[in-house]
């Protein structure tokens, strides 16, 4: 049984771990695909802030 909640953790952890390392976006990015600027446009709904081509997986907010 010690061995099964182990093994359950650690199995967690590994999810966790592999979920967070495929993105770095914040809690308040939320992109959108703008299709009246451009067909590859997005656009931040939280900053505003824009970019085109592929889907970001960064926050492109300007440093204040």
């Amino acid at each position: 049984m010690p061995v099964l909640l182990l093994l359950l953790a650690v199995s967690v952890f590994l999810y966790l771990w592999l979920s967070r390392r495929n993105s770095t976006l914040t809690r308040s990015c939320r992109w959108r695909l703008d299709r009246r600027v451009a067909p590859d446009a997005w656009r931040c709904a939280a900053c505003g802030a824009t970019t085109r081509g592929r889907e970001p997986r960064d926050c492109l907010r300007p440093v204040r």
